[in-house]
């Protein structure tokens, strides 16, 4: 029998890979939970990325099983609850992990982007918590964790005007369905994740923002955060423990800014 602070407990995770080697925020919260006793549903859009993640649970694998989804196709997501629940019979937590940012303002974005991004970062939510939540209902339990960003708060260094507002509408979102479902014994959280040090900065963020010098921008990151340190996806990992867990019984609608104290700073 599995001891720990997630013990008998089924978690479905979306984004559950990383874009590249590293502790991205769903790869480390995946192998944290199945640390702490919890039977992990792990998904990605990219196989490999997830064959990583397994690779990095060691001993801990086997408490992960892999599926596939289109987090932009809601019978892709569907068929991902589906398979959660025949693989384990119950979805006691669902963090959604999946996100990513473009840059430019509503003048240079092209409209398609904001659509993609629309649909990425924020409707894929909505739809994953759609059919999750008639599972946690029959349970009269669980506990949703949907990651946000300081971006949805305030200004935090780019113009990416989609990102920061469906981040914004991630955590409103986890609100009002956290009120509307609170008599369920259901609760909803969102993580709010500062200027974190994954594997997105290298693969992504540098070409972005820095012409690609990744320790350019990670020095600029890192001049913002009034911490001597940059975090990474294992410290957003240890806050979705606590909210998973039943630690956090009395904890619903509500955000858990993980930025070093940058979104404290007035500049």
């Amino acid at each position: 029998m599995s001891t720990g602070r997630l013990a008998g407990k089924i978690a479905l995770i979306t984004g559950a890979g990383s874009v590249g080697p590293g502790w991205g925020n769903g790869r480390a919260s995946a192998i944290r939970f199945a640390e702490e006793g919890a039977l992990v549903f792990a998904t990605d859009i990219d196989q490999s990325r997830l064959d990583e993640t397994l690779k990095l649970a060691g001993d801990l694998a086997p408490r992960i099983k892999t599926g596939l989804v289109d987090i932009l196709q809601s019978s892709s997501i569907e068929q991902m609850v589906k398979e959660c629940i025949a693989a384990y019979g119950k979805i006691d937590i669902l963090m959604n992990n999946v996100g990513g940012s473009a840059k430019g303002g509503p003048v240079e974005m092209p409209e398609e982007v904001w659509d993609t991004q629309v649909d990425y970062n924020l409707k894929s939510v909505f739809l994953t918590c759609k059919y999750v939540l008639p599972h946690m209902v029959a349970a009269n339990s669980g506990s949703i964790i949907n990651m946000a960003s300081t971006s949805g708060m305030r200004w935090t260094g780019a113009a990416q005007v989609a990102y920061a507002a469906t981040k914004a509408g991630v955590i409103q979102l986890s609100k009002v369905v956290a009120v509307q479902y609170a008599k369920q014994n259901i609760r909803v959280n969102t993580i709010v994740p500062g200027q974190l040090h994954t594997p997105m900065v290298e693969t992504r963020l540098a070409g972005q923002r820095a012409g690609g010098d990744v320790q350019a921008l990670l020095a600029q990151r890192q001049s913002r955060i009034p911490l001597p340190f940059m975090g990474d996806g294992r410290d957003t990992a240890n806050a979705a423990v606590f909210l998973a867990s039943d630690e956090s019984r009395f904890i619903t609608g509500t955000e858990i800014v993980i930025d070093g104290g940058m979104s404290a700073r007035c500049d």
